[in-house]
């Protein structure tokens, strides 16, 4: 099989004043996708599967991705930057082989782009451990000091998923006195010991995965369970004559799950830790007393993020976004009780469910108006306005007809620069619309994002400090209305069987479940690593102001020279 490089053919520019442009998109960037699983059958490998769910979840990342396996003791990592179908060629999935491993699909929402970054992320020390991390946190600068200069540990990265793996491996090392192994309880404390420390000591939103090679594979979730992770599981094609033998799996969403077979069992708890041994016996424990977990997911999974067929603690996300599209209405109704919309339209393609819902209750046809060019892989903000007008044409386009002559209500998922925003409402006017009218799922994001989510520094933002007259008269629209966020709430709480309980809306609200507040000199720094005059000084110092790709060190774990058995 022959190896393609990731990037597009076309030859980028070596000098880096004229690559500058290509590293800046126009939306929300996606957090992480991770998936873990561990099969009851030595003999059978996971590639495949992880493979496969990696592509179900590759909406959540697409610009690096990575399986690490392992085989009867012996490691085998593969990563690079890129996508799940670049990354992994027949030679590299030959070399996964083993019945447990972890996979990773990344957007970096800290640190670099650099292969090096991308995940798993290995450490030999103790019996060779393994993370898969999905979110951030916000005291990794202190934690990279404390594992430099306190735990004397090697940080190689600017990527806080290697400081969540160092603090965990220390701590397993510094618990286990005697010799243990994959079947003895003494392990399996360690290793709830361990987790118990990363979660004192890391601070911010996280989920993820630990695979203790010959011993266990956990998966663990921060104590307010910002970021999502599910637990699935089936009965091993293994199990014969009353044997019942079951495999196992971890996923950020349970569509990965779904897609490999699995029954759905659950979520992890808030700061719980599910620790599958190699035997197969499972052991769960919350790792942190209740009054010290306040339950707050992200409540910008429902609006964006994940898949409209997944359900994350207990809520469809579907069925949220489309009481999202109720409720828009019905503010539309009241504060336009005789408004002149004659169509809805998306803007494709996490709007659609939410407009659905909204054409029916103000009782407009829904049309599709805008068709998606699916071999654009990503936008990004050029410099001038022409060049990005181009870039939101290349992914776009119009169906005049349905916008001629007509007053046009534009359904959005959220707005964040307002660039594509701004460029969709014209190409609508171009088209033929007489008026163009804006609505977004989402309230108005005027603040950062600590958890995960690379939202732009706030004065970037084009709700920061401004009322939705300002904000309409910015896009050019007729007028804008934004969800209300006690209706986005509700829209969640009403679209499944769960708990009262808050959400993380700190983009919206400024509000920080981990107690930051928004004059912290932490924001100060994040302004500083997120501001797009920053991030283009960062390229500009890159080596050959060229983005790293499989040339900067991403290079398999395993040196296994085995010679394979085909057929």
């Amino acid at each position: 099989s022959l190896f393609f490089p990731t990037y597009p053919p076309f030859i980028l520019p070596r000098n880096p004043e004229i690559l500058s442009p290509y590293i800046h998109r126009t939306t929300i960037q996606k957090m992480c996708g991770i998936l873990g699983l561990l099969l009851a059958d030595e003999n059978c490998h996971v590639n495949q599967m992880l493979y496969d769910g990696l592509t179900v979840l590759q909406h959540r990342g697409q610009d690096a991705a990575g399986i690490v396996t392992s085989e009867k003791g012996r490691l085998h990592l593969r990563k690079d930057n890129g996508l799940v179908k670049d990354v992994f060629q027949t030679h590299h999935m030959l070399d996964l082989r083993g019945n447990v491993g972890l996979g990773h699909v990344r957007y970096p929402t800290a640190g670099s782009s650099s292969c090096a970054e991308a995940q798993p992320l290995y450490t030999n020390f103790p019996h060779g451990v393994c993370v898969a991390h999905n979110g951030n946190l916000t005291n990794a600068a202190e934690l990279t000091d404390i594992c430099r200069h306190q735990l004397r540990r090697h940080v190689n990265t600017d990527s806080d998923s290697e400081v969540l793996l160092n603090i965990f491996a220390d701590s397993l090392i510094h618990g286990e006195t005697t010799k243990v192994d994959g079947n003895d309880d003494a392990m399996v404390e360690n290793i709830f010991a361990a987790v118990e420390k990363v979660m004192k000591m890391c601070k911010g939103g996280y989920a993820g995965m630990y695979l203790i090679n010959g011993i266990a594979l956990i998966g663990f979730r921060d104590p307010h369970g910002i970021r999502p992770i599910v637990f699935g599981s089936r009965k091993s094609p293994k199990s014969a004559n009353g044997n019942e033998m079951m495999d196992y799996v971890f996923a950020s969403e349970s569509v990965a799950i779904d897609t490999l077979g699995f029954d759905l069992v659950r979520d992890v708890e808030p700061s719980e830790a599910i620790i599958i041994t190699m035997d197969g016996k499972v052991h769960t424990r919350r790792c942190l007393p209740e009054n010290e977990c306040k339950f707050a997911p992200c409540i910008f999974e429902y609006v964006y993020f994940a898949r409209p067929d997944s359900i994350i603690d207990g809520i469809s996300v579907y069925e949220s976004r489309l009481k999202m599209g109720e409720k828009l209405a019905y503010q539309i109704v009241e504060r336009y009780p005789d408004h002149d919309i004659d169509v809805v339209i998306p803007i494709p393609d996490t709007s659609r469910t939410s407009a659905v819902q909204a054409a029916y209750i103000l009782g407009r046809p829904y049309r599709e108006g805008f068709i998606k060019n699916r071999y654009i892989a990503r936008t990004f903000i050029m410099p001038g306005q022409e060049t990005r007008k181009k870039s939101v044409r290349l992914k776009l386009n119009t169906i005049k007809s349905e916008f001629a002559g007509r007053n046009v209500l534009l359904v959005d998922d959220s707005v964040v620069r307002g660039t594509t925003a701004t460029e969709i409402i014209q190409m609508a006017r171009d088209a033929g619309a007489n008026k163009v009218y804006l609505t977004s799922a989402a309230p108005p994001i005027r603040y950062p994002n600590i958890y995960g989510i690379d939202i732009p520094t706030r004065k970037e933002l084009v709700a920061y400090e401004r009322d939705e007259e300002q904000i309409a008269k910015i896009l050019g629209c007729d007028w804008v209305v934004y969800q209300r966020l006690g209706d986005l709430e509700d829209s969640v709480r009403e679209s499944g069987d769960c708990p009262e309980h808050d959400y993380e809306t700190s983009c919206f609200s400024g509000t920080y479940v981990t107690g930051e507040n928004i004059n912290d000199e932490y924001f100060a720094k994040l302004h500083d690593l997120r501001n797009d005059s920053a991030k283009e000084t960062r390229l500009k110092e890159s080596t050959n102001g060229l983005p790293p790709g499989s040339h900067d060190g991403c290079e398999n774990l395993s040196n296994d020279k085995r010679v394979r058995k085909v057929g």
